[in-house]
């Protein structure tokens, strides 16, 4: 029976980052559809995603192509890693335009095939986006420049 190793491990990293999430969001009060705490959504998040990795993980078993999975575009994934890191890291200390512009710039270059030019206007769009939903539309009190840059 072919097996797809890609849809095998896929499914499986899904089950695990779903695990990881339904498991943190425990240690947050849950509270019910009517009235949510700020673990109801992290925690059904979780599900689905174990859900999702699941059925994935089940497809490559029974239905898979069986194809090689190819090179590892190692470079890509430090890239993202790395922004993801540093967003977490830096966000309190410096601000939420800072750390989403140097975090969508290092993240825009993991693909080859960005320009500096796209990837400056992408970056700029996603920080005044970010900017428009968490700071105008949501309300959220993110400080746009952080403790870190004395203004």
């Amino acid at each position: 029976m072919p097996r797809s190793l890609k849809d095998i491990l896929a499914g499986l990293v899904f089950v695990a980052f779903g695990l990881v999430f339904a498991v943190v969001a425990t240690s947050y009060e849950i509270g019910s559809p009517l009235r949510m705490g700020p673990g109801y959504f992290p925690f059904v998040l979780g599900c689905l995603l174990v859900l999702l990795g699941g059925v994935i993980a089940v497809k490559g078993f029974l239905a898979g192509d069986g194809e090689a999975i190819g090179v590892i575009p190692w470079r890509a994934v430090g890239l993202v890693m790395a922004a993801v890191l540093f967003f977490g890291l830096t966000v309190r200390g410096l601000g939420l335009v800072p750390s989403v512009f140097v975090t969508a710039l290092v993240s825009g270059y993991a693909s080859r095939r960005t320009s500096l030019a796209m990837g400056l206007i992408v970056t700029v769009g996603l920080t005044v986006l970010c900017i428009l939903v968490f700071v105008v539309a949501l309300r959220l009190r993110l400080p746009l420049l952080g403790p870190w840059i004395p203004v």
